[in-house]
């Protein structure tokens, strides 16, 4: 019976190394992958990609990694990217960490903070010198700090 299946069935792999989360599909728990991904489904936990393509229909609850991102539909969480390509129709709860690039489309809905992560250079010589006034500050004794506070009426 089972034999009778198998040679029936003449599926082909998929070599491009690009997974999908189809529209029904819901998957629970972390989901790892040195290729790509698309999802028009709904994913909830971590997510950890190479590249990453969400469809207007999709959505993540959870935080992801990835090289590049392409947002479409929804996420609920911290990304983490290379490159973060955000569209009119995204709706992102989380900060966005990006590295290289950034490209947002008019319309999109973000809610958190966007910050430009350092790409593994050392202290540019503008923050060495923020640094060593705020040092020399705290060291001289003859600064003196005060502080303002507002009381409740």
């Amino acid at each position: 019976m089972f034999k009778n299946l198998r040679n029936t069935e003449s599926k082909e792999l998929n070599h491009s190394g690009r997974s999908h989360v189809g529209e029904t599909m819901q998957l629970e728990g972390d989901l790892r992958s040195s290729g790509s991904v698309d999802v028009a489904g709904l994913i909830n936990g971590n997510i950890f990609v190479s590249d990453m393509v969400i469809d207007e229909a999709g959505s993540v609850r959870g935080s992801i990694e990835a090289n590049t991102i392409e947002i479409n539909g929804h996420v609920e969480g911290k990304i983490l990217a290379d490159v973060v390509i955000v569209g009119r129709n995204a709706v992102i709860k989380g900060d966005i960490f990006f590295k290289s690039t950034l490209k947002t489309e008019e319309g999109a809905d973000i809610d958190g903070y966007i910050k430009r992560m350092n790409k593994g250079k050392t202290n540019t010589d503008e923050d060495i010198a923020i640094e060593s006034i705020v040092e020399s500050e705290d060291l001289d004794p003859r600064i003196v700090h005060t502080t303002h506070h507002k009381e409740a009426v």
